[in-house]
């Protein structure tokens, strides 16, 4: 893993912009407090098999159930202003909206992943390399464009 990519402070342990906690990276494996993704996709596999809800987890059925979740996690924030998602995100009430659907999300994704055999920290690591070379800092830092368009344009 190269350095802190100019956003994050891992020495501090906080974001240098919003002052917020960033998770620990051990071995190039992002955790959050003390759980890896694998910790993580053992826990949802053995609340789902204990269940016996596997028959129902078929890619189709679970990316159709990730898209739910991410729209109800959209829904917080839909015609709210800025200010009025600060104010949200501010209430203990409002976090706790927030954190239960980030949490739908991520356990539909592990599911995803686990029925589809995907390794999500490698997963998200090569994705980041291949970003990265999609969007050098010389040619996209303060910049929206799609990579199509830097190149495009040389900006």
């Amino acid at each position: 893993m190269q350095g802190n990519h100019g956003r994050l402070s891992l020495a501090s342990g906080t974001h240098p912009e919003t002052g917020r906690g960033n998770p620990p990276r051990f071995f190039g494996v992002a955790m959050d407090r003390q759980n890896t993704f694998a910790d993580l996709k053992a826990r949802v596999t053995a609340f789902r098999d204990a269940r016996d809800w596997a028959r129902f987890h078929r890619p189709k059925d679970l990316a159709a159930a990730l898209a739910i979740e991410a729209g109800e996690l959209q829904e917080l924030f839909l015609w709210k202003s800025h200010e009025e998602i600060d104010a949200l995100l501010a209430t203990e009430a409002g976090r706790a909206r927030l954190e239960e659907e980030l949490a739908d999300v991520q356990i539909f994704l592990l599911h995803l992943a686990v029925c589809c055999g995907v390794d999500v920290s490698e997963a998200v690591a090569r994705k980041l390399a291949n970003n990265e070379a999609k969007y050098p800092v010389d040619k996209s830092r303060g910049s929206a464009k799609k990579y199509t368009e830097l190149e495009r344009t040389g900006d």
